[in-house]
């Protein structure tokens, strides 16, 4: 007997052949002629004649211009969605949330800028100047159009679950790039730089890549699966920031703010031991469990005498080291 989805009155396995169908929809749009009905049964893990159903749903219940030749399944023509209405408010977040984004550059592409000026059409022209400049202004270059085309490459393979073969440079100096095949299981946007986190079939590990020294990339023909049991919070454990770290026990910290850096820090989420309390006289205290790593020592040496280690001891003293020889460097000049 099925499991039902609580609240929603439809069992697990219904909700599961939804999702494929949206997921073959997407595929064929994306790769229209590459699929055959075998290689998507394949892909699903079902029999060829479930997919054949799910095909049926896509061309006569969601009345989709579906096709095949000998080469694989293609729409006649792209699937459109109805114009959408939004509110002024609502326009006005997705453009905030796309500005936020390009901070991160390798997010851009031709859909995308057509999506961007769609929704500045819905805006008064007097808003349009203020517009342009917010959502313009994207870096440039052969790196970032490199880190587009791996952006695009992982993104595809993670959604068709296609092993890759990536050409890998480490950070270590000297060494020679390396070949190896990676399962991809997330992507995971830190600072101004994109981090893919996958199964690593030479180390036989899941380990973490930073997008940009991925050299060249090929999707293979394999498919994989990601383990149910495989947790992102519990594979990132007690680090800051996304850099992972193993076998380092989480250390009490305790960091004390002056009013104005307290202000800052109590508006944003750091860490999710973090607990923030805020005194009479506008100052803050700030309490984590974190592994204490250089990443997350440069956190705190930003905010300069705005704020003062209590614990623990030894990044107390890791700070005032750090201090020091920066006040000895400044004063030899």
């Amino acid at each position: 007997m099925s499991s039902r989805l609580p609240g929603l009155g439809r069992s697990y396995d219904e909700t599961k052949r939804v999702s494929r169908i949206l997921e073959l929809t997407h595929m064929i749009t994306l790769r229209p002629r590459r699929y055959l009905r075998r290689d998507l049964a394949n892909r699903f893990g079902v029999g060829e004649r479930m997919i054949q159903k799910d095909l049926d749903v896509i061309r006569n219940g969601l009345k989709l211009p579906l096709s095949h030749s000998a080469m694989g399944y293609y729409f006649e023509e792209t699937p459109r969605l109805p114009a959408l209405q939004f509110p002024f408010s609502e326009a006005l977040a997705l453009v905030l949330a796309l500005q936020a984004a390009r901070q991160v550059s390798g997010i851009g592409s031709e859909d995308l800028t057509a999506a961007v000026n769609r929704l500045e059409s819905l805006f008064p022209p007097e808003f349009r100047p203020l517009l342009n400049q917010t959502c313009r202004r994207s870096s440039t270059g052969s790196r970032h159009e490199h880190r587009q085309r791996m952006l695009f490459e992982v993104n595809m393979a993670m959604i068709q679950r296609y092993k890759l073969q990536i050409r890998y440079r480490t950070a270590s100096r000297g060494a020679e790039p390396s070949t190896r095949i990676v399962r991809p299981y997330h992507l995971v946007p830190y600072v101004r730089s994109w981090h893919l986190i996958a199964f690593c079939e030479l180390r036989e590990a899941v380990l973490m890549f930073k997008v940009d020294r991925i050299e060249e990339v090929k999707a293979t023909q394999e498919h994989y699966r990601i383990p149910e049991d495989f947790d992102l919070d519990r594979y990132l454990g007690s680090t800051w920031g996304a850099i992972r770290t193993t076998g380092d026990t989480p250390a009490e910290v305790v960091l004390h703010f002056t009013p104005e850096a307290g202000r800052w820090v109590s508006e944003e989420y750091w860490h999710k031991s973090q607990r923030i309390e805020t005194q009479a006289d506008g100052s803050v205290m700030l309490r984590l469990q974190v592994v204490i790593t250089p990443e997350f020592i440069n956190w705190i040496l930003y905010y300069g005498a705005r704020v003062q280690v209590l614990k623990p001891d030894t990044l107390r003293q890791s700070i005032r080291e750090e201090h020091q020889r920066a006040a000895e460097i400044h004063g030899t000049l």
